[in-house]
């Protein structure tokens, strides 16, 4: 019992260290992770919610922020609706989509760059045959016919696999570079001398190496996944009965024109939340760069 303890102290710390090590010597990364903390924690009011949050004309219309309550914090917008409790919801569900986008496009890449690397032959061109066709056609064109076609069945999941399509193609490309150059390393081949599938040697071995890397690429997919929600949403193929950071500022600028009215308070806390959002985790992104990169990493005991 007291050594399955000690193993599970040990693996834990081995976690913990890095992560500390990272938060206390980049300055950049503890700056982004704090924004970032900053801006959930600020979206998890979200729970709070009042039943009606989502009701046309609930509050008096055109109010600019105020002190009087919670729901008029932020001033209300041009249909009666809470400016606070709709960015709050906003904040999380782009969040949601962003995280479901990571997961699902950041591991394919990795998945198919790590197979066709380690595998080679035919199984190798027919995964790059497939991720060169995705890699060659516009994405923009491609996300707005695919969201113009599916979009009486949107639904966060939905467009989350959606962005996913145009996001998986080139990290599986860069993943495949490196497996092609570490394969070649002694050590694997020494792992291989010794008996090790080839699964535990992606996973023992080569996964080591290549797992830094699939933590910025993850960082940057929500970056991209935020910034294509916003632009889908602008052009009006979001869930627009739904609150994000885009359908946010598709109702107040193109559709009720809040700009030129001067509703102020409407228009900037999406498109301040969505600047904060997206230097925070571009903060992140070169942290976590720079620490694995020896000539800028310094540590901390």
């Amino acid at each position: 019992m007291a050594r399955e303890k000690a193993r599970l102290n040990s693996q834990l710390y081995r976690i913990y260290s890095p992560i500390r090590n990272l938060y206390r010597s980049n300055v950049k990364f503890r700056v982004g992770l704090i924004l970032f903390i900053a801006i959930v924690a600020f979206g998890s009011l979200s729970v709070f919610s009042p039943p009606d949050y989502k009701f046309w004309y609930s509050l008096p219309k055109d109010r600019e922020p105020s002190l009087e309550s919670i729901d008029m914090l932020l001033g209300t917008t041009s249909n009666g609706r809470s400016v606070f409790w709709s960015l709050t919801n906003g904040i999380i569900n782009s969040l949601v989509i962003a995280l479901i986008t990571a997961a699902i496009a950041s591991h394919l890449g990795l998945f198919i760059g790590m197979v066709a690397g380690i595998r080679g032959g035919l199984v190798d061109k027919t995964l790059m045959f497939l991720t060169d066709t995705f890699v060659v056609i516009p994405q923009l064109p491609l996300l707005v016919v695919l969201a113009m076609l599916l979009k009486e069945y949107m639904t966060f999941p939905l467009m989350a696999m959606l962005i996913s399509i145009t996001s998986w193609p080139w990290p599986a490309r860069q993943v495949r570079a490196m497996i092609l150059s570490l394969r070649e390393r002694e050590f694997i081949s020494v792992a291989y001398l010794s008996g090790m599938r080839t699964s535990k040697v992606l996973m023992t071995e080569i996964m080591p190496h290549v797992f830094g890397w699939h933590l910025i690429n993850a960082t940057n997919t929500v970056l991209y996944a935020i910034g294509a929600e916003v632009g889908l949403a602008i052009l009006g193929l979001s869930i627009l009965s739904e609150d994000t950071l885009g359908t946010m500022i598709y109702w107040s600028m193109m559709s009720f024109g809040a700009f030129f009215r001067g509703i102020w308070w409407w228009v900037l806390p999406p498109i301040v939340v969505f600047i904060v959002l997206f230097a925070s985790l571009y903060l992140i992104s070169v942290g976590i760069s720079e620490y694995l990169d020896p000539k800028h990493r310094r540590w901390v005991g």
